[in-house]
């Protein structure tokens, strides 16, 4: 998986920059996928069950950025991610766009590390991030982590293993892990 990492607020600030971010929602296993990308690559993957919330949370994610409905523009990232969701084994080889704080960036290069169908919990995801920070800190970027499956947030668990509902429902959650116990 090719990325490009770069830290979003700092390049808005500097010249405020509008981007335009083409994207299409589609019906998956889970629910509904949507998938967003920029010039540079896929810079979110958001599951859910209503289309329509699901751009409403787009645009909560990229406030001052041009938002393009374009099923075409994503349609070759949408289709490996729908066959990554049925056959998690695949390999889901996007390009990806990832904004965020420094912080954010450790935590989710930290999440690709988990292997699919072998969850961790919040504790033991902290061991892999050097100069950790609070559980809180990481749990934060967590629920603030806009690309999912591809920074398999769905991986951590409470420190008591129950589902935490940062993003998506637990049910979501479940159905993401199990499929991944079942295809490895």
């Amino acid at each position: 998986m090719n990325i490009i990492a770069r830290n979003n607020l700092a390049e808005h600030e500097a010249g405020n920059v509008v981007e335009a971010i083409q994207f299409a929602a589609a019906d998956c296993d889970v629910g509904k996928v949507l998938v967003a990308r920029s010039r540079m690559g896929v810079c979110a993957i958001l599951l859910g069950t209503n289309a329509e919330e699901l751009e409403i949370e787009l645009g909560k994610i990229f406030p001052d950025d041009l938002l393009i409905r374009s099923g075409p523009a994503v349609k070759d990232e949408t289709s490996k991610i729908l066959h990554f969701l049925s056959s998690p084994n695949a390999s889901l080889d996007i390009v990806l766009d990832i904004r965020g704080t420094s912080f954010q960036r450790e935590v989710w290069e930290a999440l690709r590390t988990i292997p699919a169908g072998r969850p961790l919990t919040f504790a033991q995801l902290a061991c892999r991030i050097p100069g950790s920070k609070s559980l809180r800190a990481i749990g934060q970027a967590c629920a603030e982590n806009p690309i999912a499956l591809a920074i398999p947030c769905h991986r951590v668990m409470g420190n008591s293993g129950s589902l935490s509902n940062y993003r998506y429902d637990a049910r979501c959650k479940r159905s993401l892990i199990n499929r991944e116990i079942a295809a490895a």
